[in-house]
């Protein structure tokens, strides 16, 4: 029964086929397109409002060298956010519970904000290893300390996204089978068991946003440090 609870994070095949690639591409179909009308419906319109707000917010702190990011940050946000509701609806799969696919969009992308921390100012991306006024013996055990943690940095993203929504679900699918089972055997305690069910899945509906906000949100500030 324990791995009956894990199957819904294996990748779907269907004839030998990865279905993975279809529930990647699949938001990309569901988003509205720009039509040729002077005023756009109220779907369009909610969608550019939300897309000006967020990379607002997010590219504010920012100086002008890292506004170019602002595409790059409002595609992830959007696509990692769809994946992660799709991911709530009965029968689907979330491709953002793989650690797999989560590190190997964090690994580029973290990469790319070092490299260009070291091409536009190398100085300053070396010096983030160490603290200004660091006593000298403590220097070299410093200087190991930051490199390792710099490089934990795009690990940490990966596994957040990953164990969030996976324990989400988790929680979603143990709760959703105590409820049934207790149903015919205890119908008070399974109506209380649907309740915490109904409010857990709002939650995570939260937690699917958030999780999708916080990843974008430290890429662009590790991307505020190197640029």
């Amino acid at each position: 029964m324990a791995l009956n609870f894990f199957d819904q994070f294996m990748s779907p095949i269907y004839l030998g086929i990865p279905l993975i690639a279809l529930a990647l591409t699949l938001p990309w179909v569901l988003f509205p397109t720009p039509t040729s009308r002077w005023l756009n419906n109220r779907l369009l319109t909610l969608q550019g409002w939300f897309l000006n707000r967020f990379t607002y917010q997010l590219m504010m702190p920012i100086n002008t060298g890292g506004h170019k990011w602002a595409t790059i940050f409002a595609s992830l946000m959007l696509f990692l956010i769809s994946l992660n509701m799709l991911g709530l609806l009965p029968y689907t799969f979330t491709p953002t519970t793989q650690l797999s696919m989560n590190m190997g969009l964090a690994v580029p992308l973290w990469l790319a904000t070092v490299l260009i921390g070291m091409r536009n100012q190398p100085t300053a991306a070396l010096g983030h290893l160490l603290p200004e006024g660091t006593p000298g013996p403590l220097i070299p055990v410093l200087i190991i300390i930051e490199t390792i943690s710099l490089f934990i940095r795009p690990l940490a993203l990966g596994v957040r996204l990953t164990a969030n929504l996976t324990a989400g679900h988790l929680l979603i699918q143990l709760i959703a089978t105590a409820a049934f089972v207790l149903l015919p055997l205890m119908p008070t305690v399974a109506l209380l068991t649907g309740t915490v069910l109904f409010l857990l899945t709002i939650l995570e509906v939260a937690v699917a946003m958030i999780q999708a906000y916080v990843f974008v949100l430290l890429l662009s500030l590790y991307l505020q440090e190197n640029v």
